[in-house]
């Protein structure tokens, strides 16, 4: 398994793991990255200053990522934790929690001192993950991510 920063030839291999996980979940719903076109052009979307992105590999094969991003609207000092996919034969090595830490220590280092996520109740296991590391439930979105499908807001100080 590696951990390395996104390149431009992994948005196709990427955009299926995310695409399969939503639907492997029946989260391939109007309103998340399911539909959001950047999902198929990850690359160019993590050249926007204040974000990274990781790639996650087994034997050189993409298996999903998990990245850090300044989305609109934010409070000071806070960035979201986007786009944490795994493919199937990935899950349970907790290669989920590495990316997630890897993420989450880039934005600590690069100033931000708390970080934000949107997840849904179709992805239990993931909310369960993110509580396990200290994220705390929140009544209501942060920011302005653009995906209206998302009904659980959480958030965790660095």
């Amino acid at each position: 398994m590696q951990i390395r920063p996104i390149e431009p030839g992994d948005n196709v291999e990427l955009a299926k793991v995310i695409r399969g996980a939503l639907t492997e979940f029946g989260a391939n719903k109007p309103g998340t990255v399911y539909f959001d076109p950047t999902t198929d052009a990850l690359y160019d979307l993590f050249r926007t200053p204040g974000s990274y992105y990781f790639v996650a590999t087994i034997d050189l094969q993409v298996v999903g990522g998990c990245g850090i991003f300044p989305t609109d609207n934010l409070p000071e000092g806070t960035c979201e934790l986007v786009k944490l996919y795994l493919a199937k034969e990935a899950r349970g090595t907790g290669l989920g929690k590495q990316l997630m830490e890897e993420s989450m220590r880039w934005a600590k280092a690069n100033g931000y001192t708390q970080v934000y996520l949107e997840s849904m109740p179709e992805l239990a296991k993931a909310v369960s993950i993110y509580e396990k590391v200290g994220f705390k439930s929140l009544d209501g979105p942060l920011g302005n991510s653009g995906h209206c499908g998302c009904d659980i807001w959480m958030l965790k100080a660095l």
